[in-house]
C-alpha cells in the first residue's frame, strides 16, 4: 500500500480518540518499565515521592530524567543546577526537530491549541502521530488523546517503582535494565524506510560509542546526534523511479 505524507490542514474530531489510544497501546509496558525504574533510581537517591512526582509531572522528559538523576550533586548550587539545566536541554533537544517536523500539521491550527498540544511530544506518540499522518490522517485529537494516555501512565509508573526500590536495588535481576534500550530498539521498526535510509543510524550509532568510549560524560549524545544529523543532510534524496511506458 502506498502512502503519503498528507497536507490536509489539521482539525478535531472525537472519531480519532480512540484509534489514537489504541496505535499507543504498545508503548505502554515500556513506558511502565521505563517510569517503574526511574521511580526505584530515585528513592536510591533519596528523592521523596513527592519530589518524584513533581518531576514526572512538569518536566516529562524521560531519558533526560535519568541523566539529571543519575547526575544529581550533594548539593544545589547555581554551577551545579545550570549544569543539570545543560544536561537536560542537551538530551531533549531532539524535541525541538519532533515538533518542528509536526508544524505543517499542527500549525493550521490557532496557537492557544498547537502550543499546547506539542508539551505532549515523546518519541513514542510522535512516531506514533507521525505514521498516522503519512497514511492521510488529520484529525489532531489521534495524537492528544494517545499523548495524554502516554502521559498518565508515565506519571503512575514511578509510583511502584518508588515503592519497590529495595526489590529493585539490581535492575539486571529483573530485566529492568534492558527497558530504556529495548523501548528505543523497538521504535527504529516502524521507522525503517531501507537500508539507504538507514545509513544516519549507523552513522550516529558508530560516533556517538566511540565518544562514549573515548571521553566521559554525556557528550556522546551530543556527537551522536550531529553525526547523523549531518549525515542525514548531506544524503541525496534517490531520483524518483519512472514507471515503464
Amino acid at each position: 500500500m502506498t502512502t503519503h505524507i498528507s497536507k490536509a490542514p489539521a482539525y478535531w474530531s472525537r472519531e480519532a480518540i480512540w484509534p489514537g489510544i489504541v496505535a499507543i497501546g504498545p508503548m505502554l509496558p515500556g513506558t511502565l518499565a521505563f517510569g517503574m525504574a526511574f521511580g526505584a533510581m530515585c528513592a536510591q537517591k533519596n528523592f521523596t515521592l513527592a519530589e518524584v512526582e513533581v518531576m514526572m509531572a512538569t518536566v516529562y522528559g524521560g531519558l533526560s530524567q535519568f541523566v539529571a538523576v543519575q547526575s544529581w550533586p550533594e548539593t544545589l548550587t547555581p554551577s551545579t543546577i545550570a549544569a543539570l539545566a545543560l544536561l537536560t536541554t542537551t538530551v531533549n533537544i531532539r524535541f525541538f526537530l519532533m515538533t518542528a517536523s509536526m508544524r505543517p500539521w499542527f500549525g493550521t491550527l490557532p496557537a492557544w491549541q498547537s502550543y499546547p498540544a506539542m508539551l505532549l511530544v515523546t518519541d513514542g506518540g510522535w512516531l506514533a502521530a507521525m505514521r498516522y499522518r503519512e497514511h492521510g490522517g488529520a484529525n489532531a485529537a489521534f495524537y492528544v488523546a494517545g499523548g495524554l494516555v502516554l502521559y498518565f501512565v508515565w506519571l503512575i509508573s514511578s509510583v511502584p517503582g518508588f515503592l519497590l526500590a529495595e526489590q529493585l536495588s539490581d535492575p539486571k535481576k529483573y530485566g529492568v535494565d534492558l527497558a530504556m534500550p529495548a523501548f528505543f530498539a523497538a521504535m527504529l521498526v516502524p521507522a525503517w524506510k531501507g537500508a539507504r535510509r538507514a545509513i544516519p543510524w549507523a552513522v550516529s550509532g558508530a560516533v556517538a560509542l566511540t565518544v562514549h568510549w573515548l571521553t566521559p560524560g554525556y557528550w556522546f549524545i551530543i556527537a551522536g546526534a550531529l553525526a547523523g544529523a549531518l549525515s542525514a543532510g548531506l544524503m541525496d534524496e534517490p531520483p524518483p523511479r519512472t514507471l515503464p511506458a
